[in-house]
């Protein structure tokens, strides 16, 4: 069993501060023995990890809470080690809005799980869910309002266009919280009077109250590809090994007949009915095939 943790804390350092900070974090991650990806930046971190013992995910999370007071996690296992490597990476933001100047400090409207089921059954509310479309096709809330955005880039064009009335009381949700922190910010500087955010976002509400209001699978950023109300490894989804989206149409390789899922927008391309990249280029290039059996692709 692997042990796993996401966070992030906004927190400022300085530019000159990151690269010693970046030596630092890979030293305790070889120490503790973690894999995975953590992002830094002059306004925090962001990342999700991976530890082989309990032991070891506490070192790493007490290691944080030193370099970051008051930072939080969201914890879930995996039977497989979900990360390949480890990395530490700096960026200009860590979570992705495309405007440094946003800079979220403290609570803004924070509510738990409790008071978000609360609100959803007695009062007139409309709900966001402001991840990205292929998230949101894993599993979002009932009746919540799908942006349709391919990167978190484009959210401030959505709330720019929608026709969501500025007095209207709106609920945020995200994978962790993260980009509701920023995205809240967003609304509320477009005139958005009443925006409140999931705290600890899908991943501590499923904890929580575990099919209730949010219906499928919860995405995330590792090779699990998602997580079910349980919060275990998903058995319906797998990365697409073309695109990285999640996928759920099971298909035998076209040129090994290696059994594997690709997601559906891959499944237009005839290529990309197989296990690999690999495959898919010597499909395209005209390679002959490779021990393969006379099956269906799709299964």
């Amino acid at each position: 069993m692997y042990y796993v943790t996401a966070f992030y804390h906004f927190q400022k350092f300085t530019k000159a501060d990151l690269p010693a900070l970046q030596e630092a974090m890979l030293k305790k991650c070889d120490a503790f023995g973690i894999q995975g990806l953590t992002l830094i930046a002059r306004e925090g971190l962001n990342g999700t990890v991976a530890a082989k013992t309990e032991t070891a995910l506490a070192q790493w999370k007490g290691y944080l809470e030193e370099l970051a007071p008051g930072i939080s996690f969201k914890d879930s296992q995996s039977e497989k080690q979900p990360f390949k490597r480890n990395f530490v990476k700096i960026r200009d933001e860590i979570v992705q809005l495309g405007k440094t100047e946003i800079f979220p400090e403290g609570e803004n409207n924070h509510i738990t799980p409790d008071e978000w089921n609360r609100m959803m059954q007695e009062e007139d509310v409309v709900v966001i869910d402001v991840r990205n479309d292929y998230e949101i096709e894993v599993g979002t809330f009932k009746g919540a309002v799908d942006p349709k955005t391919k990167t978190f880039k484009e959210f401030p064009e959505f709330v720019k266009h929608c026709d969501i009335p500025k007095d209207k009381k709106v609920l945020m949700c995200c994978t962790g919280g993260i980009r509701c922190e920023k995205a809240s910010i967003e609304m509320q500087q477009q005139g958005y009077q009443h925006v409140y955010q999931l705290k600890g976002g899908i991943l501590q509400y499923i904890k929580e109250h575990p099919n209730e209001f949010f219906e499928g699978e919860c995405f995330i950023f590792d090779h699990r590809a998602a997580v079910n109300q349980q919060l275990q490894a998903s058995e319906r989804y797998a990365l697409c090994p073309h695109c990285g989206d999640p996928g759920d149409v099971r298909i035998a390789c076209n040129r090994c007949n290696e059994k594997c899922a690709i997601c559906k927008r891959c499944k237009a391309f005839s290529e990309r009915l197989s296990c690999s990249k690999d495959c898919a280029n010597k499909i395209k290039q005209g390679i002959p095939t490779k021990n393969k059996k006379k099956t269906s692709a799709l299964i």
